[in-house]
């Protein structure tokens, strides 16, 4: 096959009355389902509709909530050629900036969207200049129309995927349906999916590319059923997920550390005990560094209710290589290495066989590619191999790999025209830093936020950790997972800033004493001194719609001074 329409077809014909997708609600309930012969339907349709308004070739935001009305509006772009720009929908006017960006850069020939959603979103779009004049389209009950499937091949252009901005404005990567096939044939293989038993379920946003392409996509791709829950649902209410997973016996379902860390906190013991998680024996993990201390916690916390830590698949990837880079081996545990922090500090992997527990950093092992992929550790400076044992950065080619970023050749040029002395491949730059040991890939940060203080290399994500461990011990006033270290120069040397929001009702909370143990707990583990503790209103840490910190923008808004503090006692 050559295009992804041809996939949906092929099933609508040979498992047409087989479950494709449902919209569970706050309870687990189907709210909605579709079959695989209704979806390509509906989606003949909408890509009837399209044809006069957004042809082959044209753009098509995408603004739903989650669930199948998003799939289907997805698939009928496919299916008329139209490329989709999935989009998170703004709250408020006052929150329309990112989608404004979007906007400008994709020139959408029509926003596509439900009726009730229309009216709901409305205000905001009337906000976006660039949108001035947009016609809309709602996908509800859409006349059958005559549907002539466009000239598709591995080289046209499937859709648009833009970055979550965590590290600066919104890209559209330009994802081909070469890519999209080369992408899911990997992900199969790696985690050795099956089309006759794997069954998905996931709460991660649609329009983000790890609840795209490794949920939606990849279900669609196999043929298999796929259980969609509301991001918004999972947070409040994170047994939802879990639930779901007991109910429908789901075998693959995952997200990024964060989520494992929120049902460890959140979900009671006797929830627990009313779980049956069995049948899921791949749990993947990606998006942001897998942490080892979540996954142990998680492990533990969930056997009796029959949850395996062999069922861990931590992996890695990003959006400019459609979506999988590496993934670990299935059915077995993580592979967790300690390295001595102080050598990893100077760009070294040295394994802490000898060293004190408070000098050991874990890390956990991201698997390595498909075959027909290539991934290197790279020197950025030299532009060649770095040396065995050396830290540097994750260069990748293969047919994962997409073209570069729409209407953008500075930035396309810099990402994913790389190239290393005597290699005639095309590299994409990920901007990750890692190292391979024992097979695997090890992801250590992002070069961006990486923090240089007299020489010696700090990566944000580990004191983060740090923190947030002293904030276990003695800090209920903060919220887990909520905090964010960057670097700032001060002059001129660098110094390292935590910034942390305060959890609601933390009444008697003290300034001074949180500011002083924080400090203390980063000088003990990583030999650093604090120059500013900032402590911010519940929900005010600048992040991704995906829920990946944005450091970048929390250091603008510190450097600024518009970061919203939270007033305590002193």
């Amino acid at each position: 096959m050559e295009n992804f329409v041809e996939v949906v077809e092929s099933w609508s014909v040979a498992r047409g009355e087989r479950l494709a997708f449902a919209e569970l609600d706050a309870r687990g309930e189907p709210r909605a389902r579709t079959s695989y012969s209704a979806l390509a339907a509906w989606a003949r349709a909408i890509a009837g509709e399209l044809t006069g308004l957004a042809p082959p070739g044209e753009r098509a935001l995408l603004m739903f909530p989650p669930g199948i009305d998003f799939v289907a509006g997805f698939f009928g772009c496919l299916y008329a050629g139209t490329l989709a720009v999935p989009v998170y929908p703004p709250r408020s006017v006052d929150d329309t900036a990112r989608l404004g960006g979007i906007a400008a850069s994709a020139r959408p020939r029509v926003v596509l969207s439900t009726r009730s959603f229309l009216a709901r979103i409305e205000p905001m779009l009337a906000a976006v200049r660039a949108l001035d004049g947009v016609p809309r389209l709602a996908i509800d009950d859409l006349a059958s129309r005559a549907w002539t499937p466009p000239r598709l091949d591995a080289a046209s252009l499937a859709f648009l995927q833009y970055t979550s901005g965590s590290t600066g404005r919104p890209r559209g990567v330009m994802v081909r349906h070469g890519n999209l096939l080369a992408n899911e044939r990997m992900i199969r293989d790696r985690t050795g999916h099956d089309a006759e038993r794997t069954v998905f379920a996931g709460w991660l946003p649609l329009y983000h590319d790890m609840g795209l392409i490794g949920n939606v996509l990849q279900s669609a791709y196999l043929g298999v059923p796929c259980y969609l829950l509301s991001a918004l649902d999972f947070v409040k209410r994170p047994v939802a997920w879990l639930e779901a997973i007991s109910r429908y016996r789901v075998t693959t379902s995952g997200g990024p550390s964060f989520a494992y860390d929120h049902c460890v906190r959140r979900i009671a013991d006797d929830a627990i005990r009313a779980l049956d998680l069995s049948s899921w024996d791949l749990a993947f993990n990606g998006a942001e560094p897998v942490r080892a201390d979540v996954l142990d916690r998680f492990a533990a916390r969930f056997a009796c209710a029959g949850f395996r830590r062999e069922a861990f698949y931590p992996c890695y990837g990003l959006a400019e290589a459609t979506l999988m880079v590496t993934g670990s081996d299935r059915l077995r545990a993580p592979h967790v290495l300690g390295v001595e922090r102080a050598a990893l500090g100077a760009g070294w992997v040295v394994r802490a066989e000898r060293a004190a527990p408070d000098a050991v950093q874990r890390l956990v092992g991201c698997g390595r590619p498909a075959d027909d992929h290539r991934v290197v550790i790279v020197d950025p400076e030299r532009r060649a191999p770095a040396e065995p044992g050396r830290v540097g950065e994750i260069w990748v080619s293969g047919p994962s790999v997409c073209d570069g970023y729409w209407g953008d050749a500075a930035a396309t040029a810099d990402s994913f025209g790389a190239a290393l002395p005597g290699s005639s491949d095309r590299f994409l730059r990920t901007g990750d830093l890692g190292f391979f040991a024992d097979g695997e890939l090890f992801v250590v940060g992002r070069a961006k936020d990486l923090i240089i203080v007299r020489g010696c290399n700090h990566y944000p994500e580990d004191i983060e950790r740090t923190i947030e461990r002293a904030i276990e011990r003695a800090h209920p006033a903060l919220r887990a997972g909520s905090g964010a270290v960057f670097g700032v120069e001060i002059a001129g040397e660098e110094r390292v800033v935590a910034v942390h929001e305060i959890a609601r009702g933390s009444a008697g909370a003290r300034r001074a004493q949180i500011a002083a143990e924080l400090t203390e707990a980063v000088a003990l583990h990583h030999g650093l001194r604090l120059h500013a503790s900032v402590l911010v209103k519940p929900g005010t840490l600048p992040k991704t719609s995906s829920g990946k910190l944005r450091r970048t923008a929390c250091r603008a808004l510190y450097l600024d001074g518009k970061l919203q503090e939270q007033e305590l006692d002193a």
